[in-house]
Formats: structure tokens, sequence, C-alpha cells
């Protein structure tokens, strides 16, 4: 039976950061609050609690959750490098709604799925969720939704997706922009031939200010995007 606090409460937020951690440390699922939607997080460094989180998203392997981290000095011992480009992206949009997709550390043992070798980080602005990091270490989170479902931005529609799949439900308040990240690869950036800053998913950061810091290593604009003001 899965269990819910109310972290606006002070008496819940305590017992709910403990029963969240223990969970986290017993490969239990658990949904919490960030700056964009709902997510459910795991463990990042336990391979049967990252299928479990695939498992009651029913979602497969080939679709390998990004991982939040509480802080820059984690990204940089997840990844293989951080190019200087990356290092303005993150000192502009974190903690904040930017996934960046980078080479993975090679010594990580970790099973995430078919990631091919990479992995997506983001640092959320939010305190529940950056406490929880701070305690438990890196967390591979997805959004608290089933797959094809809208990505929830209540607590109470995770928990009716999502059911006792989770053990322990975070209820910070509704999401705060309820538009899921923005996710860029940068991976061309680290030894690829021809160094460029793709966007596989337009979100919370819009195209135009990820071209204010990147400049030209964002790969051009889509020749099909409507004029400004324009609607399809």
């Amino acid at each position: 039976m899965s269990s819910l606090f109310d972290c606006s409460d002070e008496s819940q937020l305590l017992p709910g950061m403990r029963a969240a951690r223990r969970a986290v440390a017993r490969g239990e699922l658990v949904v919490l609050p960030t700056d964009t939607v709902y997510g459910v997080a795991a463990d990042a460094f336990d391979a049967a609690a990252v299928q479990r989180l695939l498992d009651a998203k029913g979602r497969g392997r080939q679709s390998p959750p990004p991982v939040l981290v509480s802080g820059v000095n984690t990204l940089r011992a997840l990844v293989a490098d951080v190019p200087a480009a990356v290092e303005r992206l993150v000192e502009e949009f974190w903690p904040g709604g930017l996934t960046v997709v980078l080479p993975a550390q090679p010594s990580l043992t970790w099973d995430l799925g078919e990631t091919h070798g990479t992995v997506a980080v983001r640092m959320p602005a939010n305190r529940i969720a950056l406490e929880l990091l701070e305690e438990t270490g890196p967390l591979a989170v997805s959004s608290a939704n089933l797959t094809g479902k809208n990505a929830a931005v209540f607590v109470e529609d995770a928990r009716a997706m999502l059911g006792d799949s989770v053990e322990v439900y975070l209820d910070g308040g509704p999401s705060i922009h309820g538009i899921s990240s923005t996710i860029v690869d940068a991976t061309s950036l680290v030894g690829g031939d021809e160094p460029v800053v793709r966007v596989l998913r337009e979100g919370a950061i819009e195209r135009a200010r990820l071209r204010e810091v990147l400049g030209d290593l964002l790969e051009p604009d889509p020749a099909d995007s409507p004029p400004p003001g324009a609607t399809l």
C-alpha cells in the first residue's frame, strides 16, 4: 500500500522525506515534485529499481530515463566530459528545465536501459527534489504518468495512473510550469567531427534562449517553424 505525504505540512514533510529515502534505498519507486512536472524516481544505480520504473510506466528499455542530480559536481562525476558550451548552458539554466545528454562516464556500473553509452542529466529547481537528491544521490526519474498519457502536474494525477507500483508519493502542490524539460543532445561536443547541440525535445526552455547561450553551436532552427505568433 503506497503512502502519500503533504510536504506543505511541516508535520508530514520530514516523515515523508525519511520514507522516500528508505524507499529508494530498498529499490522502491517514489513520486516527487519538480519544477516541470511530477516525476517517478528510482535509485539510478539499482538496475532492478530502474526496470521497476520502466515497468510502472509501461515503457521499454529503448526509452531510458534521465537522471536527476543535486548539482554540477554530480554531473561531472556521471559524464565523460563537460564541454565549455555545456558549462555555459548549466550556468544559465540550472537548476531548471534543461536536460543535457552527454557521453556517460565509462567507469560507471549502472543499467538505465539502451542508452548507447550516453546519459541525460538535469538539476531540478525544486527544494523537495533537491533535498532528496542530496540524501539519495542521483535518481533515475521519468515523468510520473503512464506512457502515452499526459504528464502529471498534481500528485493526485500521478497516483491515479501509477497506484501501488509507487511506494511513496510526495505532494509538493501543483507543478510550477507544468511543461516538461527541454532536452538537448551535446554528445557531438565530446570528440565529434561536427560539434553541434541538437534539440531533442523543446519544452520549458525555448530554442531562442538556447541560441542566446550557444550561438552557432546550436543546430539550425527547423525550416518549417511557424513565424512568431502563428499557431498550428
